[in-house]
């Protein structure tokens, strides 16, 4: 399995390592495959995606800056509010914030109803990550279904959202792979 987990072992040519030594058919689906894959899907389309926007003027961004701008949202928000949302510390929260801030893609700012407190916006420059990575979104979509099938693909959405618990789209994910 720490074969499979690492990366090698997998793939049509020998099967897929199991625990005990023993290796599934092809296709044949051994339990520990099943998040591996989707995990292998997920991070195949982030990857994509982040060496699109790399091209497209964001070369600093980094999986968890999508996560952290969503919290931020389109009204901003505190930092105490934006670590909730992404289920970290205010502190951690503040250090994302600063990454943020120093490539451009956030400012602060005095909240026009509590002078005291400070909010975090977002600049034209996260608007701008976020509405492309929405494009690229779809253009990878777009790419899965043209290798896939629109059928097939539409049939694993629907399936996945079958399996997914109802909160699943949580900003929290990423500290979630760290925490």
């Amino acid at each position: 399995m720490a074969e499979a987990a690492a990366g090698g072992g997998g793939g049509p040519e020998g099967g897929t390592v199991v625990p005990g030594g023993g290796a599934a058919a092809p296709g044949g689906g051994a339990g520990f495959e099943l998040p591996l894959l989707l995990f292998a899907g997920f991070r195949s389309i982030i990857d994509a995606l982040h060496r699109d926007l790399a091209e497209q003027g964001h070369p600093e961004t980094r999986p968890a800056y999508g996560f952290a701008l969503q919290a931020v949202g389109r009204e901003g928000a505190g930092i105490s509010e934006i670590g909730r949302r992404l289920g970290v510390s205010k502190q951690a929260a503040g250090k994302t914030v600063e990454k943020l801030e120093a490539l451009g893609y956030v400012e602060r700012a005095a909240d026009p109803a509590d002078g005291r407190r400070t909010v975090i916006r977002l600049t034209s420059h996260g608007t701008d990550l976020l509405a492309r990575s929405a494009e690229g979104f779809d253009r990878l979509r777009a790419q899965w279904a043209r290798a896939l099938g629109d059928e097939r693909l539409t049939a694993l959405e629907a399936d996945l959202r079958t399996m997914a618990p109802a909160n699943a789209f949580r900003l929290d994910a990423a500290g979630w792979f760290t925490g």
